[in-house]
């Protein structure tokens, strides 16, 4: 046991470390996770005697993805890409699977071996590519989304296929047929079951638990409703992976998707780490060696043929040659079912251990070559159609042009606020430069004589090619939260004196924003509020310099008196809001009540994160109540905070816990 556990330590700290150096030279951690996996492999460290019991619990990590991956791909948006999906997934499989079926043939492999290998080969690597793609922020593009819709039927194809490897071991043509109708029939038993749940049961489980306000809780019913989800279809027979994808499909289209995506993730991450970790202890260091020549002519040639037929396979169903090329090289590896179903051929005898050893070398350097391929598949097409690439002002040229350019502004994000404040600036003759990480609106702007730059303000050199040494201010309006923090965090650290003036949809991220550097965050509600309201003064008579004086108080305090509202049976909020808007809630002093006659600072209520709004008393209202104020029977107390310190501070002043 102690062996153990010390193996694991030592397996724990190979893995932070090499996820450490393999970040701190540019390159994913997935490629980390490999090298982990080859050093505590049985060829060199040989921590575990039999390293293929850790698969099962990896394979954990897969159900997590899948079911991550079926809150993105909701039914209606299946249905939507049912051409992508249905079309050219179903002919890159096809096609694939037979041209590498007949090769395998032709180096003498038996029908069934040459199925088997077709079939690996033909698979690709959901995991990395969606991870990486992600990573670049590229998901959501046109070519991205016809790689994901390859993965998608992939995933969905490796059913049948972990069905069809041990049937393929059984002699005589009916059995097989009768084996293969059976699990045809499970298959749609199963996703009946699990459609029919994730439509009436799920959502109204997952409101119940919303209900609670209890984080674990929401924690545990997301995990417990996909490893279900994955035993259920296990116990039929079926991929783990296909119930987890299921579930998730189901869900993505409650109002809970994101929260469970992000309940989600640290474990899929975690999992999916030790999933790659395992992969690496599987290869065969001394096989690999002496097969090198046949692994480096299998891996270069796979790779060419594999991005050929997903070229012609879009071009099948419409795809643009240039999307159609991109995807190639984003899906020319073997994928981490590729070993699930190599493993299955040689423990049925289908595959031999050489063969096997083979395609896990091959397959295991097809995915270290995958981020790069990835992040250089949009080159590599565009240099094949021979598109010339946009041609975006390079940062040299930036700094010369406008190295006299100073006390200007920094535009990060080129939207229509972004566009509607360079109008602005531009007619008070107001220097500007803008930073925006959209291609084509860079293109036409640049066109139009607009001084908009390609680039990710994340990066240091891009910031100093604008200037921003020398800028006055930086106004960031893309809404993407975790950028704008990453933004301010590296310009506060940078250039402590510099404004950064925030926008953001979400006025409940105002504090993030401001802890994080912003000088001023304009939440687009709130300031929208006080607009309206100022309009309503005006037409009320105020005098117009009572309004300024209101707005400038409001600015200045953080729009504090416009946080919190009453909430109704109407108020549409997702769970992963209701933790962080302010409420408003009005408290009934009872005659037994704990807080009856007892002063306000000696309850010290603020000290839990709650904001006293106004007391009401004999139907005369009191804003902001001295702290001398002693509660009395029928008083009620107007208080402001989260939800759950809301309820908190109410069963404090009702009942003293």
């Amino acid at each position: 046991m102690h062996g153990i556990f010390a193996n694991i330590l030592i397996l724990m700290a190979v893995a932070v470390v090499s996820v450490w150096l393999f970040k701190r030279i540019n390159l994913p951690p997935i490629l980390a996770y490999l090298f982990c996996g080859i050093l505590a492999g049985p060829d060199l460290l040989a921590l575990f005697e039999h390293p293929e019991d850790m698969q099962t619990f990896a394979e954990l990590g897969i159900v997590f993805l899948l079911f991550s991956l079926g809150l993105e791909f909701s039914l209606p948006k299946m249905i939507a890409m049912r051409q992508m999906v249905f079309g050219v997934g179903v002919g890159q499989m096809l096609l694939t699977a037979l041209v590498f079926m007949g090769i395998s043939l032709l180096f003498g492999l038996g029908l069934s071996a040459a199925i088997i290998v077709g079939s690996i080969v033909a698979l690709s690597s959901t995991a990395i590519v969606i991870k990486q793609t992600n990573d670049m922020g590229i998901l959501n593009t046109t070519r991205a989304q016809m790689a994901v819709s390859i993965l998608l039927f992939q995933d969905l194809a490796v059913v049948p296929l972990l069905i069809v490897v041990p049937l393929l071991a059984i002699d005589g043509g009916q059995s097989l047929s009768i084996a293969i109708g059976l699990s045809i029939i499970k298959g749609v038993m199963v996703v009946l079951i699990l459609m029919s749940v994730g439509k009436w049961i799920l959502p109204r489980i997952f409101t119940e638990v919303a209900q609670t306000r209890t984080d674990e809780l929401f924690v545990l019913t997301t995990i417990l409703v996909a490893l279900m989800a994955a035993g259920l279809t296990y116990s039929f027979g079926l991929s783990m992976a296909l119930g987890a994808f299921l579930a998730g499909m189901m869900l993505g289209e409650s109002q809970y998707k994101y929260q469970l995506e992000a309940d989600i993730r640290p474990f899929r991450d975690i999992l999916m780490g030790l999933f790659f970790i395992t992969i690496g202890m599987r290869l065969n260091i001394p096989s690999l060696v002496a097969q090198w020549h046949w692994v480096l002519i299998g891996l270069v040639g796979m790779l060419i043929i594999k991005v050929v037929l997903i070229r012609i396979s879009g071009g099948l169903f419409g795809v643009p040659k240039e999307d159609a090329w991109a995807a190639g090289f984003k899906l020319c590896q073997m994928g981490e079912f590729s070993f699930v179903i190599a493993a299955l051929a040689v423990d049925h005898g289908i595959l031999s251990t050489q063969v096997g050893s083979l395609i896990l070398s091959i397959g295991i350097l097809s995915m270290a070559m995958t981020p790069w391929l990835v992040t250089k598949s949009s080159d590599f097409a565009r240099r094949i159609v021979n598109e010339p690439a946009p041609k975006f002002e390079p940062n040299e040229a930036i700094s010369a042009r406008h190295q006299l350019v100073h006390d200007h502004v920094i535009i990060m994000g080129f939207g229509r606020v972004g566009q509607s404040v360079s109008r602005l600036l531009r007619s008070e003759a107001i220097p500007y430069l803008v930073v925006d990480a959209d291609p084509g609106r860079v293109k036409e702007s640049q066109s139009a004589g607009q001084p908009v730059y390609f680039g990710d303000v994340r990066h240091k050199d891009i910031l100093k090619a604008v200037g921003i040494e020398r800028a006055k201010l930086v106004l960031i309006t893309f809404d993407e939260h975790n950028k704008a923090m990453a933004v301010i965090q590296l310009i506060s650290s940078l250039y402590p004196d510099l404004p950064i003036v925030v926008r953001t949809r979400k006025d409940y991220r105002m504090s993030e924003l401001y802890s994080a550097g912003a000088s001023q965050v304009v939440p687009e509600i709130l300031e929208g509020s006080l607009m309206l309201v100022s309009q309503v003064l005006h037409l009320s008579g105020i005098p117009m310099s009572r309004i300024l004086k209101r707005v400038r108080k409001e600015r200045k305090g953080h729009y504090g008196n416009m946080h919190g509202f009453f909430p109704g049976e109407t108020t549409e909020l997702s769970y992963a809001k209701q933790d962080k808007l302010e409420f408003m809630h009005a408290v009934v002093i009872a005659p037994n009540a704990f807080a009856a006659h007892k002063s306000l600072l000696e309850l010290d209520i603020q000290r839990s994160g709650i904001k006293i709004k106004g007391l009401r008393r004999d139907n005369i209202e009191l804003e902001s109540p001295p702290p001398e104020t002693i509660l009395k029977s029928g008083d009620v107390l107007v208080i402001v905070g989260k939800p759950r310190r809301v309820e908190r501070a109410e069963r404090y002043l009702l009942e003293g816990h």
